[in-house]
């Protein structure tokens, strides 16, 4: 096991990148389960922070300890050990408390607790697999730094895989699969899958190329009020980890 953290994490320096990912998770199931404790009035759990009947919201404290990480980072300590990892760790917690918010800060009010608030658990899980499959080793669009035998890859190689995995994420994400097209950025199979499934009715897509009223934009519309087993699954998922929204 010490060899193989040597060879995968410490060698390629991604002790930083991991440091931050578990900050970021560890931060966010800290803080959704303390929000779920003052929600349920526990009597001996810390309430909300509020200063002159202003509600301090913990987007600002992520917001504070993202600023100074990425200073820390910039500066000339960034690069060495240890303070690589303390700024890595100190910046996972900023943004887990900023993600967590997402929606609030999206929407300029406090939508933490409906439905529209789901978007923030979906940002965290987004933020989450982006920074896991990039300690695993993954690259944007698809994109490594040799080819199969060794060779270094030339720039049209580079040039041809960003814009063909690039274009088929933009594309899921005009048809409103927000989540398979920003993780189909790393894994560009999840950009292929969003590209050729129907899109959503109200996105982009829908709105350009399907008509009102036509086959499309009907089946659309059924698919969405049905709902797939992968969005039931991840509603419970949601519901049991962040808590259940209780407005509409």
């Amino acid at each position: 096991m010490g060899d193989w953290y040597t060879r995968e994490i410490l060698d390629p320096g991604k002790q930083p990148l991991l440091v931050m990912l578990v900050a970021f998770i560890v931060t966010f199931l800290f803080i959704r389960f303390s929000v779920r404790m003052i929600r349920a009035e526990v009597s001996w759990w810390p309430k909300n922070v509020e200063s002159g009947g202003l509600h301090i919201h913990h987007v600002v404290f992520g917001m504070v300890f993202a600023v100074v990480a990425g200073i820390g980072l910039a500066s000339a300590l960034g690069g060495h050990r240890p303070w690589s990892e303390i700024f890595a760790g100190l910046f996972g917690v900023g943004i887990a408390l900023v993600l967590d918010e997402f929606a609030l800060v999206l929407r300029l009010e406090d939508v933490y607790w409906s439905e529209a608030g789901r978007l923030s658990v979906d940002a965290v899980v987004l933020g989450a697999a982006a920074m896991g499959l990039l300690v695993l080793g993954a690259a944007p669009f698809g994109v490594s730094d040799a080819s199969a035998n060794g060779e270094p890859v030339s720039g049209w190689h580079y040039l041809v895989l960003v814009l063909v995995n690039g274009g088929l994420a933009l594309v899921a994400l005009a048809k409103g699969k927000v989540f398979t097209g920003l993780l189909g950025m790393l894994v560009p199979v999840f950009a292929v899958v969003g590209a050729l499934r129907l899109a959503r009715p109200g996105s982009l897509w829908a709105y350009k190329y399907y008509r009102e009223g036509s086959a499309k934009a009907r089946r659309a519309q059924r698919r969405e009020e049905r709902g797939s087993w992968a969005r039931r699954l991840r509603v419970r998922l949601y519901d049991a980890i962040a808590g259940k929204p209780s407005q509409p």
